[in-house]
């Protein structure tokens, strides 16, 4: 569905993007991650067309360059940062969408109430929450019914509980056909959505893996913050057990890879403590 060969994209002598290479299969999901600047949101701009590039990029067989209207024409986009109309209705925004789409009103209002939204159809954008319009992107996103979904940093800007939700709907955007391509910096977003990563690093693809193996490839650590009500001996077993734990002022800090949290605390689980909260710095 998607072919990209030795893409290379600069910007005067600075190389943002070199000389990557990658195929996303229909049913695939497929994720670029890495931190900012690493080159993953060009890509993106890159497969719109937006953006001049080197090498080749191939939507359903058709060239970006030579054939963009039919390339674009399978693209559904939810940007990093949404740029609404605030004083758009949703009712006002779908219409808009729908007549640059060239497909029915009734298509758009069909999946504003699938994402949700049904109840908010007459509502300005302006008044909506960030996980609310963030869901309205995806709508329009998917008012052409695109075999190709792009999406950039999709929860960045989400509080927590926004965030799952909005990871939940995308979860249920998953079939045997439409092939996804996203960025994330998130680790745990990249394994609730994409069966392949490939990780990025100054401009350049270092690795690619199931989204499993990538803390380990990569050496990636985490540190715990774990309460619990008797932290000098829970420290005292991590420790014995081949973590590194120590007190901190409001409970104990155990530094784990960043694929084996779990078994810190299973560690404590197995002894008889009670976690009582849990945070993951990284």
């Amino acid at each position: 569905m998607i072919r990209v060969d030795h893409l290379t994209k600069r910007y005067g002598d600075v190389v943002v993007v070199d000389d990557v290479s990658f195929e996303v299969a229909a049913g695939e999901a497929v994720a670029f991650w890495g931190p900012n600047g690493a080159g993953k949101s060009t890509i993106v701009r890159c497969i719109l067309g937006l953006v001049p590039f080197e090498g080749t990029i191939e939507i359903g067989g058709n060239d970006i360059r030579r054939r963009g209207k039919a390339a674009r024409d399978a693209l559904g986009y939810v940007p990093q940062q949404l740029a609404f109309y605030d004083d758009l209705t949703i009712a006002e925004t779908v219409d808009l969408s729908t007549r640059l789409r060239r497909v029915a009103l009734e298509r758009g209002r069909d999946k504003v109430g699938e994402l949700g939204l049904a109840d908010h159809w007459d509502k300005p954008v302006g008044a909506l929450s960030g996980g609310m319009k963030q869901r309205l992107a995806i709508a329009l996103a998917l008012v052409a019914d695109p075999s190709v979904l792009l999406l950039d940093e999709p929860t960045s800007s989400l509080d927590v509980a926004a965030r799952e939700s909005v990871l939940e709907v995308f979860e249920k955007l998953r079939d045997d056909r439409r092939a996804i391509v996203l960025t994330s910096h998130n680790l745990d977003e990249v394994g609730v959505l994409a069966e392949r990563v490939i990780a990025m690093e100054a401009g350049s693809m270092v690795l690619e893996c199931e989204p499993s193996e990538l803390p380990e490839r990569l050496g990636l650590r985490a540190v715990l913050h774990v309460l619990v009500r008797d932290v000098p001996s829970a420290v005292e077993l991590l420790n014995g057990a081949g973590f590194t734990a120590r007190e901190n002022s409001h409970g104990l800090l155990v530094d784990v890879p960043a694929g084996g949290k779990g078994r810190a605390l299973t560690t404590l689980h197995d002894a008889g403590f009670e976690v009582l909260d849990v945070d993951v710095w990284r």
